[in-house]
C-alpha cells in the first residue's frame, strides 16, 4: 500500500515504514504528523484517485530529524568589469517516518 502526498509545492511516495525527505516543516524531533493532503492510494490493485484529494485519507509520520542539504556554491562575474559575486546555499529539509495510510 502507498500514497501520494503533497507537502508544501512537490509531491512525495509514500509507504508504511519508508522515509521520506520533505521540505522544511516547522515542527520538533519526535512529534507526530498528519499529511492530510493525499493525492492518490494504492492497494494492492485497488487505486483510489483523488479530485484534487482523496476524502478521509490521511498519512501519519514521525519527524525523525531537521537536516541540511549539499552546499551549492553560486559564482556571478562580469568579465573585464571586476564584478565578483560568490555566495552559498543550503536548503532545509525535514526527514519523516511514515507510521500509518488511513483511507
Amino acid at each position: 500500500m502507498y500514497a501520494v502526498v503533497r507537502s508544501g509545492t512537490r509531491q512525495y511516495r509514500a509507504s508504511v515504514g519508508d522515509t521520506v525527505v520533505v521540505e522544511r516543516l516547522p515542527v520538533e524531533v519526535g512529534q507526530r504528523l498528519e499529511l492530510d493532503e493525499v493525492l492518490l492510494v494504492a492497494d494492492g490493485e485497488q487505486v483510489k484517485v483523488g479530485r484534487p484529494t482523496v476524502e478521509g485519507a490521511r498519512v501519519l509520520a514521525t519527524v525523525v530529524a531537521q537536516e541540511k542539504g549539499p552546499k551549492i556554491r553560486i559564482f556571478k562575474y562580469h568579465p573585464k568589469k571586476r564584478y565578483r559575486l560568490r555566495a552559498g546555499h543550503r536548503q532545509r529539509y525535514t526527514r519523516l517516518q511514515v507510521d500509518e495510510i488511513v483511507v
